[in-house]
């Protein structure tokens, strides 16, 4: 792949294709596999209809989880990494748009400030961290130096190796704390986020949405491919496993996210059926499903 500025070539089944994201009209090749990209399962998004229907049982079933948190104390983290547009927002508002906002909150921190940079890498997260009754999700993570920061330079080589040894130290003690932890990569193919961006870029009410990062990002896809199956692959373990959720389809993705926190936490008025199970082409556990998964090179 070669960049240049907003314009990037792709190889695509053999041709080279050019991707222009400045360009409102979206090309063919991007808009008839935004879908089926990386060999994504289906190849239509789940009706309407079946979504709304799906997504509102499991709403129900998080109150009933949520209001067993406020009387049994219990503590839940959940951290959404992934590519940009790969739907960390989209999944976190599913989550959070029924439960009290008091004792459920969503933790998107900004860049660190001076005073951060000069702590311990966990520190201005761990800060965050849920007191009794309460979940977290957060909105990308300390993973930043498992991904963004090691693919723009943001972190020394150094500082990202001490990361992937650390962070399963790190979450080993938050468990031992009783606290219910999740963690979450969402996965999407190379089409899926091109169309993305370019409904972003077009877009007179998300256009805020594209960042900088994001255009440069569009052009590395490689270099997060590496650094995205590294992390992994050191950081996957028992006590802090991954669940790869593919997110081609946001609808079916957002079910796969709330019926995974449903499944694996015991609470007062839990209805298994109602909850279902999981669809093994969209949800699995660890490293190789996100490589099984990933979008040719």
């Amino acid at each position: 792949m070669k960049a240049d500025n907003r314009r990037i070539e792709v190889e695509v089944d053999g041709e080279t294709k050019v991707f222009d994201i400045d360009d409102p009209q979206l090309p063919d090749w991007v808009d008839d596999h935004d879908i089926t990209a990386g060999g994504y399962p289906y190849k239509k998004k789940l009706k309407r209809k079946d979504y709304e229907k799906e997504i509102a049982a499991l709403q129900v079933q998080l109150v009933n989880l949520h209001t067993h948190m406020q009387n049994t104390g219990a503590r839940v983290i959940a951290v959404f990494e992934g590519r940009d547009a790969a739907g960390k927002g989209g999944s976190i508002g599913v989550l959070h748009e029924f439960l009290n906002p008091r004792t459920a909150r969503n933790v998107a921190l900004s860049k660190p400030s001076d005073v951060e940079r000069g702590q311990w890498y966990f520190q201005r997260y761990v800060e965050h961290f849920p007191t009794t009754g309460e979940l977290v999700s957060f909105d990308r993570s300390w993973y930043n130096r498992g991904g963004v920061e090691p693919v723009m330079g943001f972190c020394t080589p150094a500082e990202h190796q001490a990361f992937l040894a650390d962070a399963p130290e790190f979450e080993k003690m938050i468990v031992g704390e009783g606290i219910h932890f999740f963690k979450f990569w969402l996965n999407i193919g190379r089409e899926t986020q091109l169309k993305r961006f370019h409904d972003r870029r077009h877009s007179p009410l998300k256009h805020w949405k594209l960042s900088s990062i994001d255009i440069i990002g569009m052009q590395k896809w490689d270099d997060y491919t590496r650094a995205r199956d590294t992390m992994l692959a050191a950081t996957h373990s028992e006590h802090g496993p991954w669940t790869v959720v593919r997110m081609n389809d946001k609808r079916r993705g957002r079910i796969e996210v709330l019926r995974h926190l449903l499944i694996n936490i015991d609470f007062d008025g839990k209805d298994r059926k109602a909850i279902g199970e999981p669809d093994a082409a969209i949800i699995g556990s660890g490293p190789m499903v996100a490589v099984a998964n990933r979008s040719p090179d």
